[in-house]
């Protein structure tokens, strides 16, 4: 079958505004609009090989993060009914967060983010816009296959984090929990299913991502 691709109109405002966007995003410019999990919570005794674990697990979250605010503009900007738009722009908020609360996290450890950040927002943002292109229904799908994807990521993390570190596993855990309904969300308004290459695709990708920024 074959989808047909749109091609949206962008005035020279909306492009100036994306591009501010994109740079507060990767600058690391976040706002949380809700309290930082874990905020009461103590430290916890860690090793400086547990912080360097800890921050590596949170710097590939954060990397999720800025991906995620790529692909919630993208998908927004290019949305063809005004109520999925609404919904990507709800979920962006809720994502931004996460990337205030992980470059909160990795600045406790004394961590730094990924020196590739500008790298991963523009390879998510151009994921992003092309899924938005073949409709709305192939776009939901795209965000809940990532967010079924990101969710057994955060699983995983949970595993993985030294036990003393209950302050990264506070911000892990709500992040899991934001994660699951917004891939509901988008399946009920319609998502459809990627085809399994697709989804081995993406699969890829995030593998490449979390393994790099792990460590730069």
């Amino acid at each position: 079958m074959n989808l047909p691709i749109t091609f949206p109109s962008v005035s020279l405002d909306q492009m100036i505004s994306k591009f501010d966007r994109a740079l507060r995003v990767v600058s690391g410019q976040a706002m949380s609009r809700r309290t930082y999990p874990g905020h009461d919570m103590p430290d916890g005794n860690l090793s400086e090989q547990e912080k360097s674990h800890s921050a590596g697990l949170m710097r590939v979250n954060h990397v999720g993060e800025i991906c995620a605010q790529a692909l919630y503009d993208s998908q927004g900007a290019n949305a063809h009914t005004e109520d999925i738009r609404q919904q990507f722009e709800h979920s962006g908020v809720e994502e931004e967060d996460h990337l205030a609360w992980t470059a909160k996290r990795l600045h406790e450890l004394n961590s730094h983010t990924s020196f590739l950040n500008p790298l991963w927002y523009a390879g998510a943002y151009a994921c992003g816009t092309l899924a938005a292109r073949f409709g709305d229904a192939v776009s939901l799908g795209f965000v809940v296959e990532t967010e079924k994807q990101v969710e057994a990521h955060l699983a995983s993390h949970l595993k993985k984090l030294p036990a003393e570190d209950q302050r990264s596993r506070a911000v892990v855990e709500q992040m899991r929990v934001d994660e699951i309904a917004h891939g509901a969300a988008a399946q009920a308004l319609g998502a459809s299913t990627l085809p399994a290459p697709v989804q081995a695709g993406m699969k890829l990708m995030a593998k490449v991502m979390t393994t790099t920024a792990y460590y730069i």
